[in-house]
């Protein structure tokens, strides 16, 4: 048995680098999201999931 946790993007061990674990809400429960590497895998699973697209924090037509 093995207690690795798997990167979301690389599949690698996140415990063996440093990890970044994300979260969202879901019924105003915080809840596991994924686990990365590093803000490296992070950054490369959100531009390879097109997470950004469509996506701001505010937004106002002119």
């Amino acid at each position: 048995m093995t207690d690795a946790i798997e990167c979301t993007y690389c599949g690698s061990d996140v415990r063996r680098h440093d990890p970044v674990f994300v979260e969202e809400l879901e019924a105003g429960e915080r809840v596991p999201a994924g686990a990365f590497c590093n803000y490296a895998c992070l950054s490369s699973h959100i531009d390879a999931a097109g997470l950004t697209t469509g996506a701001s924090c505010e937004w106002r037509p002119e």
